[in-house]
């Protein structure tokens, strides 16, 4: 099976690997003149871990030894806790650089996958893409569009329905040294929020979220301090480990609307090209890898063709993508609340529900196998 992926990012990673592995030729392409991890840190879950299993890649991600549990769930800006996870509903997380991620899965790339970067795609035809240097590769027997947010392929596959802003920008880095924390998780202020995920060697990965107009430029880590200064002591110690030239920001979007299929004759689409979600849940890569266990389990079928296993790949993966980025848009729209009362209402009801609802919440999404082969 001759195969092309566009986008060398974690989903296309995963996807070559998985379609190596039935003995697929592979090209891989990349616009970015170099294939290389960007962002910060990511959490991975349990479903994640079991997509990688299934793709013969669970060593990417190695278990941490002796690592101690974090108290995480859901805080005040002052401190308080208003909902904490239990350490069974948080036992399969693993929180990672992503650019070590990448790296491992690039590493683990055999010799029937070729690598292009420094290669875009201009148009993509039934069977073949045309490259931006006008030359073209003919007589694929699947075009994998792994290439997303903004993914040259998904106008081909259907209907583009473009991008949202979601109204908030994120600031992520990884801080520079270990630091000692009380707790882990969200901390949710008016209109603004930050996130603490420890690593496994004591650094940690961090984001702060605020409401910004669209066209504004957010700063650097000095307006990260300006925004939350005053909030609880774990938000201080993290920024004052943090090197500055380390910090990221990006304004938080996802796909306008949903996709009606993400599949069309030999055409193909996964992770943000088909379901680009607000980070709200950690779910995106993980969604990305269960796309590229599900389309590999579907195709190594006996006698399963083609256009056959993308059907069945689009009725298995667009209900549970969408209904997990709908939820994921939800929890941001009423983490970023910002007027008194419905910032009061929100905190109370995280107060008075059971935690046991919120562990029952994250198995849910986590609850996930890959298909039989």
């Amino acid at each position: 099976m001759r195969v092309v992926i566009v986008g060398a990012g974690i989903a296309g990673l995963c996807t070559a690997a998985g379609l190596e592995s039935l003995g697929a030729d592979v090209i891989l392409l990349e616009r970015a003149p170099e294939v290389r991890g960007g962002g910060s840190g990511l959490s991975l879950f349990g479903n994640g871990l079991r997509a990688l299993g299934s793709l013969g890649l669970r060593g990417v991600v190695p278990d941490p030894p002796g690592v101690s549990p974090t108290v995480s769930g859901t805080r005040r800006a002052d401190g308080t806790w208003l909902s904490r996870f239990s350490a069974e509903a948080l036992a399969d997380l693993r929180v990672v650089r992503r650019g070590d991620l990448h790296e491992a899965l690039l590493d683990g790339l055999g010799s029937g996958v070729e690598v292009r970067a420094g290669t875009g795609v201009r148009e993509v035809g039934a069977r073949g893409v045309v490259l931006d240097d006008g030359t073209s590769i003919d007589g694929c027997d699947l075009i994998v569009g792994a290439d997303g947010l903004r993914s040259r392929v998904r106008p081909a596959v259907t209907e583009d329905p473009g991008v949202s802003y979601s109204g908030y920008v994120a600031w992520r880095a990884i801080t520079a040294r270990p630091v000692e924390l009380d707790g882990a998780g969200e901390s949710m202020g008016r209109g603004q929020r930050f996130g603490i995920a420890p690593l496994p060697d004591g650094h940690v990965y961090w984001f702060a979220t605020a409401d910004y107009p669209r066209d504004a430029v957010p700063g650097g880590i000095d307006e990260v301090r300006q925004r939350f200064s005053g909030w609880h002591r774990s938000v201080g110690k993290v920024l004052d480990a943090t090197d500055p030239d380390a910090v990221g920001v990006l304004p938080i979007e996802e796909l306008a609307r949903p996709l009606r299929s993400f599949a069309d004759g030999r055409r193909v689409l996964v992770g943000d090209a088909a379901h680009a979600m607000t980070p709200n849940l950690g779910q995106g890569a993980n969604q990305a890898m269960e796309d590229a266990a599900t389309l590999t389990a579907l195709l190594a079928r006996p006698g399963a063709g083609v256009e056959e296993a993308l059907r069945e790949y689009d009725r298995l993966r667009r209900p549970r993508t969408q209904r997990i980025a709908r939820r994921a848009a939800a929890i941001g729209r009423v983490g970023q609340w910002r007027s008194a009362p419905a910032v009061w209402l929100r905190d109370t009801a995280m107060k008075v529900v059971p935690d046991a609802v919120a562990d029952a919440q994250m198995r849910r999404v986590q609850d996930w196998q890959p298909p039989m082969r």
